[in-house]
């Protein structure tokens, strides 16, 4: 019977610690602190949309998470300004993405984030 409690325990515990693994949060401080521990990897990030810039459902758009914003490129449609979201995508330099998209001259340099997928209201 004793044994079956530790096994038992030893397993919540394992569990629980598995599980607060899982929910690191993501901010974009903690993106712009070590932008090479991310670069051109997915991350998720939720936040508001403080500005919009689009034509025929491509764009960027300025996410604000409360720790800072980043700019985000989107071929997926955009989110309207004031929206919230949970946006998924991958950190890249600003100069990778020149090429493909004319950005606003208030990006300037640094990240943005390539949008692989969105959610609204989250």
């Amino acid at each position: 019977m004793n044994r079956t409690k530790r096994a038992g325990a030893l397993v919540l515990a394992a569990g629980l610690g598995l599980l607060g693994a899982g929910c690191t949060h993501m901010t974009v401080n903690k993106l712009m602190a070590q932008p090479a521990r991310y670069h051109n990897r997915e991350v998720a990030l939720k936040g508001d949309v403080v500005k919009s810039v689009g034509v025929l459902g491509h764009g960027v758009y300025q996410l604000d998470d409360g720790t800072g914003t980043i700019w985000v490129y989107s071929t997926h449609g955009m989110p309207r300004q004031g929206a919230r979201v949970k946006v998924w995508g991958r950190v890249k330099d600003v100069v990778d993405l020149g090429g493909i998209i004319p950005l606003p001259r208030e990006v300037g340099s640094g990240l943005v984030m390539d949008q692989t997928r969105i959610k609204g209201s989250y």
